[in-house]
């Protein structure tokens, strides 16, 4: 548990910086961080589908190279839908 919480931090803080301007950006305290690991969590677990299982790429080891790779590319490919799901249900946060 301890270590999908890091993966998915981990994840989630490098992917919010790697992607500048999205819906999150303008969230700032414990907010901020915990919107950073539940990305990043969903992330981890959609880059596991598509490349462990989908793919047949990476291995089962808890914490790796190869899943801290996936866990950000899923996580650069939740964030925009994320996004999109918020402005399109209008809960998107402030922006000025």
């Amino acid at each position: 548990m301890i270590g999908a919480l890091l993966l998915g931090f981990v994840a989630g803080v490098i992917a919010r910086v790697l992607m500048p301007g999205d819906a999150f950006r303008k969230m700032s305290g414990p907010a901020s961080w915990l919107v950073s690991v539940g990305l990043g969590l969903a992330g981890a677990m959609l880059g596991y589908v598509i490349f462990t299982l989908g793919m047949g790429i990476g291995d089962d080891d808890i914490f790796d190279w190869g899943g801290i790779l996936s866990a950000i590319i899923g996580t650069l490919i939740v964030i925009p839908i994320a996004g999109w799901l918020l402005h399109r249900s209008g809960h998107a946060p402030k922006t000025g």
